[in-house]
């Protein structure tokens, strides 16, 4: 049970009759010892008592109360002050994790970016070491296609010349075959000739 609902109940608690009835009892004594006097005396009288208790006690739960109230205050204050470092706490905190993130993302960009180009250099240079093989591949098989044609023209020239060579020898030699015929046709005749004239 709160302090509130302390004092509420002890305000609700009525007197004991005890005191009530010797009260009642000291005050009518008292009005008839007075013959004479206001209402507001006699009232003051009769209920001036209670009433001041009363004052009291409402000044006592005004009092508690505005403690309580200003307690409650003090601690929403605190608790409130507390929250809002906490928050602020998490926030930086959280700030500072995504900073670092942040930073590491650009960490790693950075050096994926440098991989990338070292990659594409590399790359580079093996393209201009083909370009520059396939250029000399290119150059020395142009060189050994021109000298074998140089040889095989020299070639075919040689066994053109040697094959004119056998030709025109076959050639002579068919020539001197057939005149060898012809001075023989001859000495054949002028044999037969000789032969008949004998006969």
């Amino acid at each position: 049970m709160s302090e509130l609902e302390e004092s509420t109940s002890y305000i609700d608690v009525e007197p004991k009759k005890n005191d009530f009835i010797s009260t009642n009892r000291s005050q009518q004594s008292h009005v008839e010892s007075l013959s004479s006097g206001s209402l507001d005396k006699i009232r003051d009288i009769l209920f001036g008592t209670q009433v001041r208790e009363y004052d009291k006690r409402f000044s006592r739960l005004e009092e508690r109360l505005l403690r309580e109230c200003t307690e409650l205050r003090e601690d929403t204050k605190k608790r409130m002050d507390s929250l809002e470092v906490y928050i602020r706490q998490e926030v930086e905190s959280l700030t500072e994790v995504v900073k670092k993130q942040q930073v590491n993302r650009d960490e790693v960009l950075k050096e994926l970016t440098q991989e990338h180009k070292h990659q594409v250099e590399i790359l580079e240079k093996k393209l201009l070491d083909l370009d520059e093989q396939a250029t000399k591949a290119t150059k020395d098989l142009r060189q050994q296609i021109l000298e074998q044609s140089k040889n095989v023209n020299e070639d075919i020239g040689k066994k053109y010349a040697e094959i004119l060579a056998t030709v025109e020898r076959e050639t002579q030699e068919i020539r001197n075959d057939k005149a060898n015929r012809i001075t023989l046709a001859a000495l054949f005749a002028e044999l037969a000739m000789r032969l008949r004239s004998e006969t």
